[in-house]
């Protein structure tokens, strides 16, 4: 992973830890989504006036890409709000957050990119993922499946199955846009752009799914008519989302494989789970802390694959 990729990845993880935890403190919720990423949709609009000219040559595969990991995202956001109403965010988040860089590296394998990936690489994202399911336990002789079998782990498991599909979707697309005649896109210009797609497509999609689930449409009314603090969080939190993912897309072009970005975006979870302990006065287990270590380590062999 070169260094460039390291640093935009080291700096998104900050704030995607903080955006969850805005979320988590406030009603998680649909409804808190699609506020979130209508604001940061409107703040960014300006880019497609920036880059109109760009914008027309993007391929009707790239448009329907974006539509797709649109989706995707939906879907990641609607669970991580059911997981948060069920569990702790010291649970939930680190099964939503570690389970995609499995997925993403078996993709990698059927695509028959596992050349991509190096042993040290490979080592780390499987310790990531151990270090992950140590977060839940509170003893290590209690180890259970039961413990992975509530509604909390069931959703925060939905999730990273739309965090894994919006990811390896999202890198076939900006991989289209760099690859395009005329050199019109880079790292950044691409990222940025596209970003906005994703949050349009992201948008009407929820939208989509508050209007046909009942319990969405209740939470999108409840939460229209509270309190005005929710609604300057899901400001701040679409925001940070936005930054956050512009950032991990950018870094996309300086990786060998997608699933080093899946792995070592994981930096987030250590910080996630002290941000629960501290903030949120959440349980500081052995097992707990034993899996933040198991994961830092994982990390640092991702960053040296």
């Amino acid at each position: 992973m070169s260094f460039t990729a390291a640093v935009l990845i080291i700096i998104s993880a900050f704030t995607h830890a903080g955006w969850n935890l805005l979320s988590k403190s406030s009603k998680p919720s649909g409804a808190f989504f699609f506020f979130a990423i209508g604001f940061a949709t409107v703040c960014i609009s300006p880019l497609a006036l920036l880059f109109r000219e760009e914008l027309f040559l993007l391929t009707a595969r790239v448009w329907k890409l974006s539509a797709a990991a649109g989706f995707c995202m939906a879907l990641y956001y609607f669970a991580l709000a059911a997981a948060y109403r069920k569990g702790d965010i010291s649970i939930a988040y680190p099964i939503a957050r570690s389970s995609p860089i499995l997925v993403v590296t078996i993709v990698s394998f059927i695509l028959g990119r596992s050349r991509e990936i190096g042993p040290w690489a490979l080592a780390g994202i499987l310790m990531v993922v151990a270090g992950c399911f140590l977060l839940p336990i509170r003893r290590f002789r209690d180890f259970s499946l039961k413990i992975y079998l509530k509604a909390c782990c069931a959703f925060a498991l939905l999730a990273a199955i739309g965090t894994a599909g919006y990811t390896v979707i999202d890198d076939t697309a900006l991989s289209c846009m760099r690859s395009l005649p005329g050199g019109r896109f880079n790292a950044f210009n691409a990222a940025f752009l596209y970003l906005l797609i994703e949050g349009a497509a992201c948008f009407i999609w929820l939208a989509a799914g508050i209007m046909f689930i009942r319990g969405e449409r209740i939470r999108f009314g409840q939460f229209f008519s509270g309190k005005r603090r929710d609604i300057r969080l899901a400001f701040l939190a679409g925001v940070s989302i936005f930054f956050t993912y512009g950032l991990v897309l950018s870094s996309m072009a300086f990786v060998k494989n997608v699933s080093y970005v899946a792995a070592f975006r994981q930096l987030s979870i250590p910080l996630g789970a002290f941000a629960g302990m501290w903030f949120l006065k959440e349980p500081r287990d052995i097992p707990r802390i034993t899996g933040i270590l198991v994961i830092m380590a994982g990390l640092i062999l991702v960053g040296l694959g």
